[in-house]
């Protein structure tokens, strides 16, 4: 059985050889140790923005657009027009700026198919009631597996790459893959699979479906957080150096042997700092949860859930 969605962005990496690549620029958040990927064509100077971060302080519950004001910024500099606002998955790591970027800049916020599975889970978890709808229409565009787009005159393929969580997907912009939490730097390793919905064995297999990818492909990262001996972040590497490099699932390493690994791992891990705050959010496709008759929105702490 063909891989038609793999062949397709294979197909495009090759074909970049011979056309302007796309260009990133990369904004890092390192209290969250996100990076929020600014991808643009140089010829149109049309682009999209990959996992945005909201600014959140947990203990005062504010706000802020920091770091959203920041790519604004680049962006009117240089005068880019941002399409595409796009998210890998629904983070439990961060909070997403894609509703206030899209107010500011415009463009079409897109995530993967799968998230209703996502909203169905959460919105049991968080008894949000009939009022939430669990339909994914929150967000303007929802991708499966193997559609296209484009980022200007540069071609986009969509792969479903679930494990972290159902809906996890992978954008590949010419000859560029932007793959949110699955893989991290190959000194760091591979993204957890313990979250409600994920699996090691399906997280396993979304990788070397990725790495299946030309060597050169180029990987962008949605986190880093500095591996032991490295005292700067990185988010940028190649399927190549994942493929030879990686701690975790570097060729070689089968799949029983990293899903033995990979729970073994994950059960001597904490739950992310802002997971709560931040699902409830990014279900929503990034919008706060509606003020109440006080005016004032609330996020929920269920206890003794997780």
């Amino acid at each position: 059985m063909t891989d038609a969605a793999l062949q397709r962005a294979t197909e495009q990496v090759l074909a970049a050889k011979t056309r302007p690549l796309i260009q990133v620029v990369t904004f890092f958040d390192e209290p969250t140790f996100t990076a929020t990927h600014l991808a643009f064509d140089p010829a149109t100077r049309r682009g999209a923005i990959v996992d945005s971060v909201l600014n959140f302080d947990y203990a005062s519950g504010r706000t802020a657009t920091r770091g959203a004001d920041e790519i604004i910024d680049y962006v009117k500099r240089e005068s880019l027009k941002i399409d595409w606002l796009l998210e890998t998955h629904a983070h439990a790591d961060h909070l997403s700026a894609a509703p206030y970027l899209q107010q500011k800049l415009g463009g079409k916020l897109a995530i993967g198919r799968e998230i209703t599975t996502v909203q169905t889970v959460f919105g049991k978890l968080f008894n949000f009631g009939t009022e939430f709808a669990r339909d994914g229409s929150q967000f303007d565009q929802l991708f499966g597996d193997g559609d296209t787009f484009a980022v200007g005159e540069i071609p986009v393929t969509t792969l479903h790459v679930p494990g972290h969580t159902p809906a996890d997907v992978a954008f590949v912009i010419g000859d560029a893959a932007f793959i949110g939490d699955t893989l991290f730097m190959p000194d760091y390793g591979t993204a957890r699979a313990d979250f409600p919905g994920g699996d090691a064995r399906g997280l396993y297999r979304s990788i070397r479906r990725l790495l299946s990818l030309p060597a050169e492909t180029r990987l962008f990262l949605c986190h880093d957080y500095k591996a032991p001996g490295r005292d700067h972040f990185l988010w940028e590497t190649t399927v190549g150096d994942e493929r030879t490099k990686n701690v975790h699932v570097h060729d070689g390493v089968d799949e029983e042997a990293f899903v033995a690994m990979r729970t073994a791992r994950d059960k001597t891990l904490d739950l992310p700092h802002l997971i709560l705050p931040s699902v409830q959010v990014n279900v929503r496709g990034g919008r706060l949860p509606p003020a109440e008759d006080n005016g004032t929105r609330y996020l929920k702490l269920p206890l003794d859930l997780l």
